[in-house]
């Protein structure tokens, strides 16, 4: 297994080591969309949801969940991100785009934790429009840019 950072001695999952990494500022922007129906998108889009603002909800429920990204993905490196931020977009009936920009200074990148975050914003509109709309798709999700650290800028 040598040459792989990701495996220890025994051939076993291990976290990598970064204690010699250098680091940079690093920033992550991921994507999710939600489909749902029309009235709930509606719903949600004024405001009338029984369980309250649905999207306000959901972006404390995404902005939770990627400063908690170590706690749920085993490897992840805990860090302390300086900035995450989650907007929403309704391009169009009964789509909710989500956008996630995560930024830190460390010595790993915030790809999970972008990741972690637009998940959990989907997971969370789903789950209080669930009763309305059982047939509510999530995804794709996916990184759209990432910048800094050694692999330097990436954008899809």
């Amino acid at each position: 297994m040598e040459g792989f950072t990701h495996f220890n001695e025994q051939g076993r999952a291990n976290m990598v080591d970064i204690s010699e990494k250098c680091e940079t500022s690093r920033t992550a922007v991921a994507f999710s969309r939600v489909k749902m129906n029309d009235s709930v998108w509606e719903a949600v889009r004024e405001g009338k949801m029984k369980k309250g603002d649905v999207l306000s909800v959901a972006q404390v429920a995404g902005i939770m969940g990627g400063k908690k990204t170590s706690d749920i993905i085993p490897m992840c490196h805990p860090l302390m991100l300086s900035k995450l931020n989650i907007e929403f977009e309704m391009p169009e009936t009964g789509i909710i785009d989500i956008y996630v920009t995560v930024k830190t200074k460390g010595s790993t990148g915030v790809e999970m934790e972008a990741l972690t975050a637009a998940s959990v914003t989907g997971l969370t509109i789903y789950d209080m429009c669930k009763a309305m709309d059982k047939g509510i798709e999530l995804g794709p999700t996916y990184l759209l840019e990432k910048e800094g650290g050694k692999s330097g800028y990436f954008k899809r």
